[in-house]
């Protein structure tokens, strides 16, 4: 009996022990001070050991955007455009550099932009993708802060707030290194905030612009319980970004956060939604496998309809002319494959989806539908045609003949 107690108790300890390990810890703050007279946003990467840390950090800093890479404390060294950097593995260590925040995309319009009263950013770009090594089991706990200049008075995130309201948490659920990423703006902001089917949203715009927030949130508030319905969980927080002129003329997601330019109706007139149509990447954050975006542009397209029409926003009527609009722009379209998928594809892949759900629908007398493929899909988030037909095949028992098609060969 000793020798079984003493097992036991050896056994706990080990498992205490491997459950310690598995949660240790590191923090990282991030800081980020615009200089709208400079056209720059300085960010500050703090490193700070605990139970666990980070031993090896390498990321690519674009010569064209990014500027003045220096250390305080730990070892940094540059290969080109490379830059590794070793933190102090005793104290609190930082890596610092500039970002060059203006940028136009290709055919005109700002899909980032600082002004002196506000500025409009991705995460991703202030503190782009790193290669982190840890020790055994680390996890980060994150932080993102502001510095703001004179005036500005108001800053939004895809992330809720810290408890004494300073600063931001970081959580990226999917990696153990939290990087701030998703869409933010800063300024003297306008912001709309409001809890809908338990999910934070905040619709924002630069005081002035013609954002239109409380319809926004009315919409949000009819759509986001059908967006539940159709994908399962939402986010905690969502960020909506919204301004005129200069920037981009269209909708842009990214992580818990979208951009959508204020001149964009709420419904079109050929009776899509670009808010539904962002509000559906960001929610599913499906991405299309090589040669299959039209994958994750059709699927986005087709339930920027097929939600509006289930929240009571669009008809029935108009829900079939939508799609009949869909139909005759695609009508030319010979293959869905490509790299990137344009107009006509995109709504050539809306009419293939509506003929799935039908499909679906027959096969299951009504009891399941074109949701409970997107469900599976939600989970692998790279979709093939490949994966898009097996899941077909487990919610209807049989292989799909919709997706038998010239259209995917």
């Amino acid at each position: 009996m000793t020798a079984l107690i003493r097992f036991i108790v050896l056994s706990l300890c080990l498992a205490s022990s491997l459950h310690a390990a598995e949660r240790t810890r590191y923090d990282i703050d991030y800081r980020v001070a615009f200089a709208p007279a400079q056209g720059v946003a300085e960010v500050a990467m703090t490193h700070t050991p605990g139970t666990g840390r980070a031993t090896h950090l390498e990321v690519r800093f674009d010569p064209a955007r990014y500027s003045q890479v220096r250390a305080q404390g730990g070892t940094l060294s540059q290969t080109g455009d490379r830059w590794t950097w070793l933190p102090d593995p005793r104290r609190a260590s930082t890596l610092r550099w500039r970002y060059k925040v203006d940028h136009q995309r290709r055919g005109g319009g700002y899909d980032a932009r600082l002004t002196r009263d506000w500025a409009i950013v991705r995460g991703d770009d202030l503190v782009p993708s790193m290669s982190v090594r840890t020790t055994a089991g680390s996890d980060s706990s994150a932080r993102l802060f502001f510095d703001l200049p004179a005036g500005w008075t108001n800053v939004d995130t895809p992330f809720v707030h810290t408890r004494d309201r300073k600063g931001f948490v970081v959580v990226n659920a999917e990696r153990r290194f939290d990087r701030p990423v998703g869409w933010m703006i800063a300024g003297s902001v306008g912001t709309r905030r409001e809890f809908i089917d338990g999910m934070e949203v905040s619709i924002a715009g630069p005081v002035g612009d013609p954002v239109r927030r409380n319809d926004a949130l009315a919409f949000l508030n009819l759509v986001a319980p059908e967006m539940r319905a159709a994908f399962g969980d939402l986010p905690s927080k969502i960020l909506i970004v919204s301004a005129g002129d200069p920037m981009w003329r269209g909708g842009l997601s990214g992580p818990r956060s979208l951009f959508m330019h204020s001149d964009r109706p709420l419904i079109s007139e050929n009776g899509t939604s670009t808010l539904v149509h962002e509000l559906v990447h960001m929610v599913t954050r499906i991405r299309g496998a090589e040669g299959d975006d039209w994958i994750a542009e059709g699927s986005a397209e087709f339930y920027s309809i097929t939600l509006l029409n289930r929240a009571g926003l669009l008809s029935d009527q108009r829900r079939d002319r939508a799609f009949e609009w869909m139909q005759n722009h695609g009508r030319n379209v010979r293959t869905l494959t490509g790299v990137r998928s344009w107009g006509p594809q995109t709504a050539r892949a809306v009419g293939l989806f509506r003929e799935l759900d039908r499909e679906i629908r027959r096969a299951t007398n009504d009891a399941k539908s074109l949701d409970d493929v997107m469900h599976q899909l939600v989970e692998i988030r790279e979709v093939s045609r490949e994966d898009l037909a097996s899941a077909a095949e487990d919610v209807m028992g049989r292989p799909s003949r919709v997706l038998d098609t010239p259209l995917l060969r």
